[in-house]
């Protein structure tokens, strides 16, 4: 039995196959990307779905990663453009598709739905946000974070 590596290069020259091998690693790369940038949670929320005329096409599950990661969009197209010197731009646009799966301790804070605010958090949760959040050195980028955060929950738990 043929490994497919063996048959692919048997329908593709081998410079079609070295292309496909750097898109591979160009989509694979994104969630390190932005690991990198210091706003690892965006990995959860965009990806990369197209490279079309040099820009990069990256899709968010939410208004509130578009606007974060236009925050540090200069610095991800120059570590992208340091493996991938073709891309000349990057543009977000908000994903068709249903939001992922919200982890279940994050469904069970009460909302108030006047408000779209979390009421009440728990000890343990609230222990591990102010973490999350020191990591961050901007005060503005902090507080944009957690309205996120707040708007993210009460759209869950309003549908």
């Amino acid at each position: 039995m043929k490994k497919a590596g063996e048959l692919l290069s048997f329908f593709f020259d081998e410079k079609t196959l070295d292309r496909a091998q750097e898109y591979s690693e160009l989509f694979a790369s994104w969630a390190s990307v932005v690991k990198a940038h210091r706003i690892p949670a965006a990995a959860d929320h965009s990806r990369i779905v197209e490279l079309e005329r040099h820009v990069l096409l990256i899709e968010v599950d939410h208004p509130g990663w578009i606007q974060l990661l236009q925050t540090k969009q200069r610095e991800l197209l120059r570590a992208l453009q340091s493996r991938f010197p073709d891309i000349t731009g990057i543009s977000f646009r908000l994903s068709r598709k249903p939001g992922p799966v919200v982890p279940r301790e994050v469904q069970e804070y009460p909302v108030d739905p006047e408000q779209g605010r979390a009421i009440k958090e728990t000890s343990q949760s609230q222990e591990r946000e102010s973490t999350l959040y020191d990591t961050f050195e901007d005060p503005e980028l902090k507080e944009t974070l957690k309205q996120l955060k707040l708007g993210i929950m009460a759209r869950n738990k309003i549908q």
